[in-house]
């Protein structure tokens, strides 16, 4: 047994032996008192890598999704015994495990409510709009989810390069969104059937639950081990953007000293002007100037890279200090990643130069436009995304051309 808790690789190969067998149909008895070794002794870190292996040689992202389950219901009991780390009090992850906390309350009145409408084997009026509430309310919990993705994930792909297990838990962040989606729409029903209730509600808790369980015990632990507590601390910073879900905001248990540091950091331009060939400004200037445009503006470099994004005062499309360096491949799911590569290729090979999408967002009509970048050689430079809120501009008719305050 000891040499499976002192040879990480030779555990590590055990563990993907294993997993491998079980994804291809392989006896589960069987397998796992061949392995048992491994899989007692295994660690976050392990499955972490684990996961990232399986997804980048053997399978896709989907196929990894849908059957990741099943290893990790046999690693629930090993993950649950080893000594992993714990959050610090009033730190970035000690926060998100906070949010769980909350998360699962929600979760068990949702359960309670169900529980009572299949009892009665009828929903009535009351439950629904009960139901309906707890739905809505949970809607709140995409600020963890986002906070993970546009904060968290950065951070650990800028420090290990093995991150596909990210891919993966991003798949199911979008799965909690698609059913949430569509439990509030029928849920708002008042008299919505009871078998695609249950079904969505079904769907709904094992998109959130076992994420919850892989956050606490294999991705927290993995990020306490390999990033610093000053990324720690910066990414605290930066969830005030973004929100915290079912939690009052801790910002006033910040040490206002760090927090000037911090920002000091980001803020550090200098105070030389900038030669704009029409115009020489301050950095500071610069900075007011686009985040003035009533747009989001990002720029994504020729190597794929997210290099800057601006600041509007109202925006709709979440964005951290955290995704900077990062490649825009990552900023988005598994699922509409080849869209992303789609208009890359096309710009790199002058096929295409710009690229125009909208969509709905509540009340509110999104404009999103790519634009490829090309130096006075024609050379790629990269592309930028602008988006605009044009639901009033689509109103517009006649002329205004006198100054209407009123």
């Amino acid at each position: 047994m000891s040499e499976f808790i002192n040879n990480v690789s030779l555990r590590r190969d055990e563990l993907y032996a294993f997993s491998v067998g079980i994804f291809n149909g392989g006896k589960r008895k069987e397998f796992i008192e061949k392995y048992q070794d491994a899989i007692d002794n295994l660690t976050p870190a392990d499955v972490f890598y684990l996961v990232h292996e399986l997804t980048k040689k053997d399978f896709s992202v989907y196929q990894v999704k849908q059957q990741v389950g099943k290893i990790l219901n046999i690693f629930f009991e090993p993950l649950k015994k080893y000594n992993k780390k714990i959050p610090a009090k009033n730190t970035f992850l000690y926060y998100l495990e906070e949010e769980n906390r909350e998360a699962k309350i929600r979760l068990q009145k949702i359960k309670d409510i169900l529980k009572l409408i299949n009892k009665e084997k009828n929903i009535s009026e009351k439950f629904a709009n009960e139901l309906h509430d707890l739905f809505v309310d949970f809607s709140e919990y995409e600020k963890h989810y986002s906070k993970k993705e546009n904060i968290l994930f950065p951070y650990i792909e800028k420090s290990d390069d093995r991150h596909y297990c990210l891919k993966v838990m991003w798949a199911f962040h979008d799965e909690y969104r698609d059913t949430l989606k569509e439990i509030i729409t029928i849920s708002d029903n008042k008299n919505p059937d009871l078998h695609e209730l249950n079904d969505l509600i079904g769907r709904f808790f094992f998109a959130v639950v076992p994420v919850i369980f892989r956050e606490e015990y294999i991705l927290f632990p993995v990020a306490l081990e390999i990033l610093q507590e000053n990324d720690f601390e910066e990414m605290l910073l930066q969830s005030f953007e973004i929100g915290f879900s079912f939690i009052q905001s801790p910002e006033k248990q910040l040490n206002e000293n760090r927090i000037n540091e911090i920002k000091n950091d980001y803020s550090a331009l200098g105070d030389l002007f900038v030669d704009l060939e029409t115009g020489k400004l301050l950095p500071e200037q610069i900075i007011l100037l686009i985040n003035n445009l009533p747009v989001d503006i990002t720029y994504v470099d020729e190597n794929d890279v997210v290099r800057f994004f601006s600041n509007p005062k109202h925006r709709f499309f979440t964005r951290s200090k955290a995704i900077i360096g990062r490649t825009v491949q990552n900023c988005h799911p598994h699922e509409s990643v080849h869209i992303v590569e789609q208009i890359l290729d096309a710009f790199k090979t002058g096929e295409k130069d710009n690229a125009r999408f909208w969509i709905q967002m509540k009340a509110h009509f999104i404009l999103i436009d790519y634009y490829a970048l090309h130096d006075s050689d024609g050379n790629y430079k990269g592309t930028i995304e602008v988006s605009q809120d044009v639901t009033d501009i689509r109103k517009l008719t006649g002329e205004q051309r006198l100054l209407d305050w009123k």
